[in-house]
């Protein structure tokens, strides 16, 4: 036959849709034309197919060869259609059978040689392979990446011509053994009981794990602050199976694979502050997800918050609300999940000292903590003074804080199946029709709370999201109704304001 039709999938953003590889040869001079907006990366398929095709002792046809790569109007890049493409080669001269290649999906590109290369993207493409109960032919180099999908069915190729020995039923190939993830050891990056002291920051850990809370550290440097955010993500549960597909499809499509025993670890984003705003929120050419979105149902943290420009930092805002980052090009316009929870530590001056210690000026103090804007720093629920120890401390084993990770897990779990279990939510979302009814307070706990916010000249933003705080410390304080002690001790994460305030005056 002169027609035949392999299929495939691309990429875009983190979606696979459907590729439908079309191959026509007929009569004419010999020619190689590759249609259907491919760029040259995939333009290059033509010297890479024939080279493999010949190598593996295949005959490639002298005639005109015309490949279409539909549907036309989606651009295509990137080297995962040279297998599929020669395929199609071998069905349309009667080399490979055509019912060979029905209800396979064919992945990878070629070496000259006719081996079969690793390429990057391939488990979201192995979800909609999934979906649509058809068998994925990837690179071998694949495997540990979509091992993670329950339920797969893949061959691993190495080499062109065994691949083609397989699909005629010479000879098989190896297939993939999904992996159970209750079999991965969890990994830990520490105790709460390695920091000596700042029990203030380690209930501030959690109670933003308990709600879903963003958390800012403020404090002298070498006080803990990073030590803390560090441990932070022990203290999350672990993510369901779904939630953790989603977040291995992102690392695939940026060319970061999770390795199987990460597969329901939260990840933990920690990019240095010199990063550009592309590299935070994701974009380029050929739009790549950032590092928020490679925190997704994870933390990502930024040390050293004041370093970052300021502009980099106010691109992370409409993230934080809405949970995703949409990047639009003249071409497209993608969508990737961004719902992280933000940790970040910073020094309160130049100097990163206060008061008597300080040697930077108020308006000195002032130029420093303008470079981060109002609306950015609304976003933060909890401000918590990481402070330096007091004499003695630092050497007094009986100090040490006696609360485990593992018991503050434990602690933590409790209180977001809680709020779980009430409204169907973590705190941090739930929305502002749904907060009055879920906090519960009475009319003299609501006039302490309005005059702490006078005093504090906080926004109303910032008003719901002390209440949400106040809800979550109830939680952890297994109380049904959130109490007047509640609500100060939120106040009592307030530390930027309260900072400000005093520079104000």
């Amino acid at each position: 036959m002169a027609l035949a039709q392999v299929l495939t999938r691309a990429q875009v953003g983190i979606e696979a849709p459907q590729i439908q590889v079309e191959v026509h040869i007929t009569g004419g001079l010999p020619s190689f034309t590759l249609v259907g907006l491919p760029e040259a990366s995939v333009r290059e398929a033509r010297e890479r197919v024939r080279a493999a095709l010949q190598n593996e002792g295949f005959d490639f046809p002298a005639r005109r060869i015309t490949v279409n790569l539909a549907p036309a109007d989606l651009p295509k890049q990137g080297g995962r259609f040279d297998l599929a493409i020669a395929l199609g080669i071998l069905v349309a001269t009667g080399q490979l059978p055509e019912e060979a290649v029905n209800n396979y999906e064919f992945y990878g590109e070629l070496s000259l040689s006719g081996a079969v290369k690793s390429c990057t993207g391939l488990l979201p493409a192995g979800l909609a392979a999934q979906k649509k109960q058809r068998v994925m032919v990837v690179p071998a180099r694949d495997s540990d990446e979509l091992q993670l999908i329950p339920g797969i069915r893949a061959m691993l190729a190495c080499q062109l011509r065994p691949l083609v020995a397989a699909l005629m039923g010479q000879q098989q190939l190896p297939g993939l053994t999904p992996l159970n993830p209750a079999t991965f050891p969890p990994l830990a990056h520490g105790c709460l009981t390695d920091i000596i002291g700042q029990q203030q920051g380690k209930q501030a850990l959690m109670i933003a794990a308990s709600g879903g809370h963003n958390l800012l550290f403020l404090g002298p440097p070498g006080t803990g602050k990073t030590m803390l955010a560090s441990r932070f993500c022990d203290l999350l549960p672990p993510l369901t199976i779904e939630a953790a597909l989603s977040v291995a499809a992102i690392h695939s499509v940026a060319g970061r694979p999770r390795q199987p025993a990460q597969l329901l670890q939260r990840p933990f984003r920690a990019p240095h502050h010199s990063s550009s705003a592309a590299s935070l929120v994701g974009g380029g050419g050929i739009p790549r997800p950032g590092e928020i979105s490679l925190s997704h149902h994870g933390v990502l943290f930024l040390d050293e918050l004041p370093e970052f420009p300021r502009t980099v930092l106010d691109s992370l805002r409409e993230p934080l609300e809405s949970g995703e980052v949409v990047i639009s090009r003249a071409a497209a316009k993608l969508t990737f999940p961004a719902r992280f929870q933000l940790i970040a530590a910073m020094n309160p001056s130049p100097c990163g000292e206060t008061g008597a210690q300080s040697r930077s000026t108020p308006e000195q103090i002032r130029r420093y903590l303008a470079r981060l804007s109002g609306p950015f720093l609304d976003r933060f629920d909890l401000t918590v003074e990481v402070s330096r120890l007091p004499p003695g401390q630092l050497t007094d084993a009986a100090q040490r804080g006696a609360l485990t990770s593992t018991e503050a897990r434990q602690q933590v779990l409790l209180a977001r199946q809680r709020a779980l279990t009430r409204q169907g939510c973590l705190n941090a979302e739930l929305s502002s029709s749904k907060l009055n009814q879920s906090v519960g307070i009475s009319s003299e706990i609501a006039d302490f709370t309005e005059r702490g916010v006078t005093r504090l000249k906080l926004s109303i933003r910032a008003f719901h999201r002390l209440l949400r705080v106040s809800r979550s410390i109830a939680d952890l304080d297994d109380c049904d109704r959130v109490e007047r002690r509640h609500v100060a001790q939120a106040f009592g994460y307030r530390a930027m304001d309260k900072l400000l305030t005093q520079l104000n005056g």
